[in-house]
């Protein structure tokens, strides 16, 4: 069954590609995805960058979440370290078979550029300056990782680096034309960073709400018991 799903949702994301987001199945096993995450939003530290990790999924997969971990250097996780998020196996409980491997990689990529920076195991606290220098070596660091030179080749384009900028998949424009610099990845990086902000801020709406409903949870609770006049 877990293949079977596996196979419709890449079916899925080869039709519809998400934002920011390329992912792929390890040629030796269709339970370990390899992901990039590329063209971030130009006010994140992140923008250049080119962020190699991958999902480990369990047998029993979709009624148990995959493991997540990030592979290339980024200042914000730990390397080939499990990472503790809503969507991993740190939280089974929260886990729902619904969710999908855009569901998983949409989190956290939310989750990586959230500016309040919420804690979590396998997080860091980096400073802007040092993830920014981190972004701009993720291209030459990645060259030496096998796996990602054989699945992601398009990341790979010597053409489409700049030592300012970093990387930028649909290229940077030419020399020529200084006033398109600030929108280098054009307008469907553009769209994109729309609909990452979109997305953070449904996130926040979403916690602010998930919050609400606990507290007036417990409060119904310490009424029930008498504790509250």
């Amino acid at each position: 069954m877990a293949v079977g799903r596996l196979n419709r949702e890449l079916h899925q994301l080869e039709k519809d590609p998400v934002p920011h987001i390329v992912v792929k199945p390890s040629p030796s096993s269709m339970f370990v995805w390899h992901y990039v995450l590329h063209d971030l939003p130009k006010d994140t530290a992140y923008a250049g960058g080119v962020y190699h990790g991958k999902l480990v999924f369990p047998q029993n997969y979709p009624f148990a979440p995959p493991a997540i971990y990030m592979i290339t250097n980024n200042g914000r996780f730990q390397i080939n370290t499990k990472l503790c998020l809503s969507m991993s196996d740190f939280h089974p409980e929260s886990w729902n078979p619904s969710w999908r491997i855009e569901s998983i990689l949409t989190g956290l990529l939310s989750f990586m550029t959230d500016p309040t920076e919420p804690r979590t195991t396998g997080g860091l606290l980096s400073s802007f300056a040092h993830r920014r220098k981190l972004a701009l070596k993720t291209f030459e660091e990645n060259k030496s990782n096998k796996t990602f030179v054989e699945l992601f080749p398009e990341f790979l384009d010597e053409s489409k680096w700049d030592k300012r900028d970093g990387f930028c998949l649909k290229g940077h424009p030419s020399p020529s034309t200084p006033s398109c610099r600030e929108d280098a990845c054009g307008p469907e990086s553009q769209e994109g960073d729309k609909w990452l902000r979109r997305l953070n801020a449904r996130q926040l709406a979403c916690t602010v709400l998930l919050l609400s409903l606990f507290v007036t949870s417990v409060v119904v609770v310490v009424c029930g018991n008498g504790r509250v006049t």
